[in-house]
Order: C-alpha cells, then sequence, then structure tokens
C-alpha cells in the first residue's frame, strides 16, 4: 500500500505545483430563466489537490442554491455513523465469514490485516458495512479524507444567501444499503476485497482520472466494477437515485435562478447521470 500512498501523493503534489492542469468535468444545463451547473465530486481527496476552477468558484459565489447529497454538517455524518453503526452489526451468534466462500472469507482476512483493518472487527458487520471499512482503510493509507473533500469546501464558498439543499438524509443513504439483498452485499463486498489485492492503485487512478476530466476512466473505474458484480445494489445506489434527482432538478429548472449541484461524480457520467438525464428533457447542457 506504500505504492498507492506515494502514487495519490505524487498525484497531487504534481497538481498543486502547477504540473497537472486540474480539470475535474463541470456541466451547464440552461433554459430560458435558469442556469444550473453539475460538479462532479470524490468525496474525499488527499491534500494538495488543487481542483477549484475560476469558472467553477464563480458559479458558486452566483448561486442562489447549492445542493448536495446530504446536508454538509457534522452533526449529519455524526448521525450517519450512528446510524450505521445501528443497522450494519449482524445479530448475534452471527459472523461474517460465514457468510462467505471460504476462500473469500480468507481473503478477506488477508487484505484487512494488510490495509490495517483488524479482521476481527469486520466479523461483526453486515457486509455492506465491511465493506465501507474496508474502503476507508484505501482512503486512510492514501492520506485521503473528506476534510479535504468538495462538498465542505464548495458549501464554505457559497454566499451566505445562497440557500443549502440536500436530495438525502442520512437515514435514506445507509438504509440503500442496509436493505440491499444480502446477496448482492457479498457480491460488492468480494468485489472491492479482490480489488483492494489486486489493483491496490484503483483509488488514485480514479483520482487521476477525475483530475484529467477522463470520463471514460470514471466510468470504468467507479462504475463498471459495481455494475458488473452486484447489479441490482447498482440500481438501487445510482440508477434509481438519478431518476430522483433528475426529477427533482427538472422541476428546479422549471423555476429561475442560478443553481449548483456537486453530487458524486459517478452520478454524472454515462448514459444514465444527470447531464444524459437533463439533455433528454430537452435542456440545453454543454459540458463533456
Amino acid at each position: 500500500m506504500r505504492r498507492l500512498a506515494g502514487f495519490a501523493l505524487a498525484v497531487a503534489t504534481s497538481v498543486a505545483a502547477g504540473c497537472v492542469e486540474a480539470k475535474p468535468p463541470v456541466w451547464v444545463v440552461r433554459d430560458g430563466d435558469s442556469e444550473m451547473v453539475l460538479f462532479g465530486s470524490i468525496h474525499v481527496l488527499p491534500p494538495g489537490v488543487d481542483w477549484r476552477s475560476k469558472a467553477l468558484m464563480r458559479a458558486v459565489k452566483r448561486a442562489q442554491d447549492v445542493w448536495f447529497e446530504l446536508p454538509v454538517d457534522p452533526a449529519v455524518a455524526d448521525e450517519s455513523s450512528r446510524l450505521a453503526l445501528r443497522s450494519g452489526l449482524l445479530p448475534q451468534g452471527q459472523s461474517l465469514s460465514k457468510l462467505l466462500a471460504p476462500d473469500d472469507a480468507r481473503r478477506m482476512a488477508k487484505v484487512a490485516i494488510d490495509y490495517g483493518v483488524d479482521p476481527a472487527m469486520l466479523e461483526a458487520f453486515q457486509p455492506w458495512l465491511a465493506e465501507q471499512a474496508l474502503a476507508g482503510a484505501v482512503y486512510r493509507r492514501a492520506g485521503a479524507s473528506d476534510d479535504h473533500g468538495v462538498e465542505e469546501t464548495l458549501s464554505a464558498a457559497a454566499p451566505r444567501r445562497a440557500a443549502r439543499r440536500a436530495f438525502e438524509t442520512a437515514a435514506e443513504q445507509i438504509g440503500f444499503f442496509a436493505q440491499a439483498p444480502r446477496a448482492e452485499q457479498v457480491a460488492s463486498l468480494n468485489q472491492t476485497v479482490r480489488d483492494m489485492e489486486g489493483a491496490p492503485d484503483e483509488f488514485a487512478l480514479l483520482v487521476q482520472a477525475w483530475i484529467a476530466g477522463d470520463l471514460a476512466a470514471i466510468d470504468r473505474l467507479a462504475l463498471d466494477p459495481l455494475e458488473a458484480a452486484a447489479p441490482t445494489l447498482f440500481r438501487r445506489l445510482v440508477v434509481e437515485r438519478n431518476t430522483r434527482w433528475a426529477a427533482a432538478l427538472d422541476q428546479r429548472l422549471k423555476g429561475r435562478g442560478r443553481t449548483v449541484v456537486v453530487v458524486g461524480i459517478g452520478h454524472l457520467v454515462g448514459p444514465e447521470g444527470l447531464p444524459a438525464r437533463l439533455r433528454a428533457l430537452g435542456y440545453s447542457v454543454k459540458g463533456p
């Protein structure tokens, strides 16, 4: 994992030093009296990545409302953690390794140790929470955290008069995982473990693709593995949420004014992404 941390740090350092032009994808949606800027976030980032373009920050300063997946509030983050523990623990007497095939259980334990996660802790977790715990270890090894993420920065940059809106609540987001079929949770966990074992640079590559605005690489790294491993979970986490969000944004665009929307980059790419959906509704959408 030193390779991952070093790679991510190299990406961050080169951007900060001006060696790489940071150009995360941005879309602008318009109708006669509305302008909506769509910006794709990576929720946790290594330090030093300067992703803030002048055009994006100008749009944020002029916005009448800024939309996020969740309210940008430490209390909401704490609530998410409490809800995850409440719904993410297995019933007493059950253990995660018993839900996995023997080879998968052994692989998970080995990968957990390699990434500094106690396998005994994972034994009490539902598969979806174990996957989240392992993903957190990947981010920590890369030096990434939400302290360097997009949402907090843009919420703070928006003018005080701008309304902050959220598509979902913490309970809704946790429910997407907790209510997913157990088989899909296991399949997604196994895919993540295999990626951590066989493709340790994947998160750094995703950050690099985001910095470069490489939509094909973002699709391949962020969406394709989940869709292949757990199609029902993919539909729940990506397709169905995009459908609801596009409907909400359609209603907003029927009003007037300037809006900025900040959601995970995976919700903006491909035929199921928000730009494609809004374009299909007849709006002018300019961007990648």
